[in-house]
């Protein structure tokens, strides 16, 4: 089991507490087990432009896993990346 959490990318959920879509993504990431990240951007105005930069856009939730960015709650796209 240790050899698993070690081989998973970093996650980084760019989130605000009112986005259905963050609270769904983040469940999701708890419910597999998967640590991420959790990134308040309607707080943190710095982290709010390193997501913009990350991602070219505002919207929330914005998942970086390994340097690789998803827009979005795209469960498939997070299932591939972190081989679910």
């Amino acid at each position: 089991m240790a050899e698993e959490k070690k081989s998973q990318p970093r996650v980084i959920v760019f989130s605000t507490p009112t986005c259905t879509y963050c609270n769904l993504a983040k469940k999701y990431f708890r419910e597999k087990g998967v640590r991420f990240k959790d990134v308040d951007v309607s707080r943190d105005t710095a982290a709010a432009r390193d997501m913009q930069r990350r991602s070219g856009q505002m919207g929330v939730p914005v998942i970086d896993i390994g340097g690789k960015v998803i827009v979005g709650f795209d469960r498939p796209k997070i299932d591939k990346l972190l081989n679910l």
